[in-house]
């Protein structure tokens, strides 16, 4: 048998080089119903299962290269659970210990995968941003409190943006072969929304940047208006949706933003599980309503693209469960009703 030459073989090197490089799929059946290539970033495909693995490998590497994390120091940060889940990860690769503080409105399967990581969890009750005790300020003291911690900061460190301004963003334009002609995302840190959107207008400027925002939300007033404002009650989404701009958001080029009700995000949740075989998340419906918004407003011809945040196993207690949805008023949205709220009437 004749051996394989080692330098010929196309290998990743470990989990960190595994982060990236996800596919870009074509979303067939929302594709033909607006006569437009609705195209998603299966970001859920990164090894930790979710596009904030991108956002743990550029802070962990970015505070590596500017020598703020020392060999066998501790990370930390605050998080909804993504970001904790992917700092967990790297942490493991990179020979960090990890704290990870959360608000303890999050799924259950995001605490119990933090701690299956070996990573400290320290859960905080969920206060506004105001609060000294909201659990990302609550993040920042353990930081301050530990010998050789480095607090990653993943909403204002813009070490995030700039990650997906170089991995994202490009593997967009690649697979697009330029000719993406908006992208629409929703925004927890902003680092998404921030880097892709700066990425592509410096490729072209014509490409239309849009955030897609959940109810309760104030970006949405804030990219229209230029003041922070929620609309509608708060949402059943994890991690995106806040009410302050953050140093990733800040002076992203955007050019509109649309406001999507809960129901019509399960809409689409359930709509790409029974029709494209996606099992997603919350934030991943709101980002293909805003595509579908916005691929109607086009018209017929253009390509539209939109971020698969992440995987639905870590919903299933609630976002797949019948009686959560029953009493939120949704499970009719997941069995196909469309009479949701119009919230683009909303001054």
């Amino acid at each position: 048998m004749q051996r394989q030459d080692p330098d010929a073989m196309r290998l990743r090197r470990g989990f960190v080089d595994t982060v990236g490089e996800t596919p870009l799929v074509r979303l067939g059946s929302l594709s033909r119903e607006t006569g437009c290539e609705i195209l998603a970033k299966a970001e859920f495909m990164n090894p930790g299962g979710s596009v904030k693995d991108r956002a743990a490998r550029g802070l962990i590497e970015d505070a590596e290269r500017r020598g703020l994390l020392a060999p066998g120091g501790t990370v930390v940060d605050g998080t909804a659970g993504n970001t904790g889940i992917g700092l967990a990860h790297v942490c493991l690769a990179r020979g960090y210990r990890c704290l990870i503080v959360m608000p303890d409105n999050q799924s259950a399967d995001k605490y119990e995968a933090i701690r299956a990581l070996g990573a400290t969890l320290e859960v905080v009750k969920a206060v506004p941003y105001a609060d000294p005790n909201h659990f990302q300020k609550v993040a920042r003291r353990r930081a301050e409190e530990i010998a050789g911690a480095y607090w990653t900061n993943q909403f204002d460190n813009v070490a995030n943006r700039d990650f997906h301004a170089a991995t994202t963003g490009p593997e967009i334009w690649r697979d697009t072969a330029g000719r993406i002609d908006a992208f629409v995302t929703s925004s927890g840190t902003g680092g998404t929304l921030g880097g892709v959107a700066r990425h592509l207008k410096s490729r072209r400027a014509g490409v239309l940047a849009v955030l897609a925002d959940p109810q309760g939300s104030s970006l949405a007033h804030y990219v229209r208006h230029g003041t922070l404002k929620a609309r509608g009650a708060g949402s059943i989404t994890e991690g995106i949706g806040i009410a302050r701009v953050t140093a990733n958001f800040e002076g992203t080029p955007l050019d509109d933003a649309v406001t999507v009700s809960d129901a019509e995000a399960v809409y689409y949740v359930y709509r790409l599980l029974r029709e494209e075989g996606f099992s997603v998340g919350a934030s991943s419906g709101v980002n293909v309503a805003g595509a579908v918004r916005v691929a109607r407003r086009l018209g017929p011809g253009h390509v539209v693209v939109t971020i698969l945040c992440d995987t639905g196993a870590k919903y299933r207690p609630r976002l797949f469960d019948r009686a959560w949805l029953t009493a939120r008023g949704l499970e009719r949205h997941a069995d196909g009703a469309t009479d949701f709220p119009d919230f683009e009437a909303v001054p």
